[in-house]
């Protein structure tokens, strides 16, 4: 029996599929254009955070990385017991003309907030920022912190029966 598609077609077609594909993956995972790339560096970016409870120091710690962000440029509000973290992170030059090989960097304001823990002292906050980390202290009511509550074993049901 004799095929219906001509070997030499079939074959061309499956490679010709292949490099479709290869293309429109190779476009999915690509570097962004110059356009497409303007608009990801504008969207502003979230600082990561990292907070903790001290236990032996009965003290809140709060990190938040700002590499590239002036101290002058962040605020810090406290409400009720919610502590926001904003500001704004600018490009440090002008370079609207440049040809970017690799742009990675985001720019614009940011807005975090974070539930402070029960017992947390707000009026006394403290705030230090070095090499771009802000860190946040504040003490903690002893009465807030965790603690241990003992378990008393009382007989159970065999114990008693084996005494009566």
């Amino acid at each position: 029996m004799t095929s219906l598609i001509p070997r030499d077609n079939f074959f061309q077609d499956l490679f010709d599929f292949r490099r479709d594909f290869d293309q429109i993956f190779n476009r999915f995972l690509s570097w962004p254009s110059a356009q497409e790339e303007t608009t990801m560096t504008t969207a502003g970016f979230s600082p990561a955070i990292e907070s903790f409870i001290d236990k032996d120091g009965k003290k809140f710690h709060c990190q938040v990385m700002l590499p590239g962000v002036d101290p002058k440029n962040v605020n810090l509000q406290v409400q009720a017991n919610t502590l926001t973290i904003s500001g704004e992170r600018s490009a440090t030059r002008e370079t609207k003309e440049a040809d970017y090989l690799r742009r990675e960097i985001t720019y614009g304001s940011f807005q975090r907030s974070i539930l402070l823990p029960e017992g947390v002292d707000t009026d006394k906050l403290n705030a230090e920022y070095r090499n771009g980390i802000l860190e946040i202290t504040a003490p903690i009511a002893a009465a807030a912190l965790p603690r241990k509550v003992e378990i008393k074993a009382l007989p159970g049901p065999a114990a008693r029966h084996a005494t009566a």
